[in-house]
């Protein structure tokens, strides 16, 4: 793996020893490849990537997102999107600046700016002959078993009508203050849930950064060199985790964790560029696009440990 650095420098991120660089990358290669059989993906974007830095929708980027998900769903694949921006495009519609801190203001925005957002959405993916569906979640629901239920029947059933579900946060109720189990924290983790809870082939986050670097790249530049490939999430990798943008909860280290979360699950992960939302054609095409997290080795079932007949 390419890796090098830490917060305060771009030293070497020795990730594994040199005599297994040629396994890694075989495996690295096998994996990728792995992916042009990817059937059912989650894809996440984050609010860089459907806004402006004022917080207007960026309706070219949404557009290109939208063409290239009506795509994939052509191509016969079920595709889920988890997208954040509704709090960022509700303080654009009244005008408001700078980000509230109070839990009502912020519930007031996201309502506001998911209504606009999920109808950019419905308009842009209905002119690709595409229907779309909102699914609001809470914390809540994923943990109570029979909500759990509920939800993965409803997410297939929409799936198998070739349906796209479009999933938020219900940021209007989801506070530690309502529900007793607070909330997802960020869309990262809450689109690693969903990919695990639908069994997905493969998680998406896409972002303002082309994936995971061996150091800052705002602040080191062409120092800072690109990861395409992590076999495991251990503590050196987890270091390199940022933080989020001013209109975002999100940052490099809640993607780190959402790629533990689907990996614990068998699923793979890639952190890619969100405005170049064509490169999900390359990635599942088996091209080397961002940076690909390995999924960790499932445990064997009872049967599976079962010894064969002989």
């Amino acid at each position: 793996m390419k890796a090098t650095g830490n917060s305060d420098s771009c030293g070497k991120l020795n990730t594994a020893p040199p005599q297994s660089a040629k396994t890694q990358a075989a495996a690295a290669r096998s994996l990728r490849q792995q992916l042009r059989t990817v059937r059912r993906l989650v894809v996440k974007v984050g609010t860089s990537t459907v806004t402006h830095p004022n917080g207007a929708m960026d309706l070219l980027n949404i557009e290109r997102l939208c063409r290239t998900l009506a795509d994939l769903q052509s191509q016969g694949r079920q595709v889920i999107l988890v997208s954040s921006g509704a709090i960022a495009v509700g303080m654009n519609r009244l005008r408001e600046r700078k980000r509230p801190r109070e839990i009502p203001e912020k519930q007031a925005y996201a309502a506001i700016g998911q209504a606009i957002l999920i109808n950019g959405y419905n308009r842009i993916l209905a002119e690709y002959g595409q229907i779309s569906a909102q699914v609001l979640l809470t914390r809540d629901d994923t943990d109570n078993p029979e909500a759990l239920r509920n939800i993965h029947n409803t997410f297939m059933t929409l799936l198998d009508k070739g349906v796209i579900p479009i999933v938020n946060e219900n940021d209007t109720v989801s506070t530690h203050e309502v529900f007793h189990n607070g909330t997802f924290g960020d869309n990262d983790k809450l689109s690693a849930i969903v990919a695990r809870i639908l069994e997905a082939d493969l998680l998406v986050l896409m972002s303002d950064i082309d994936g995971l670097y061996n150091c800052d790249p705002h602040k080191y530049g062409a120092e800072a060199c690109l990861i395409d490939y992590v076999p495991k999430i251990d503590q050196e990798v987890a270091k390199l985790g940022g933080d989020a943008g001013s209109l975002g909860t999100g940052g490099m280290k809640t993607k780190l964790a959402a790629a533990r979360i689907a990996g614990a699950a068998g699923i793979p992960t890639v952190i890619t560029q969100g405005h170049r939302p064509g490169d999900l054609d390359l990635i599942l095409s088996g091209e080397t696009i961002g940076t690909l997290f390995a999924p960790a080795p499932l445990p064997l079932s009872a049967a599976d440990r079962q010894p064969p007949e002989v």
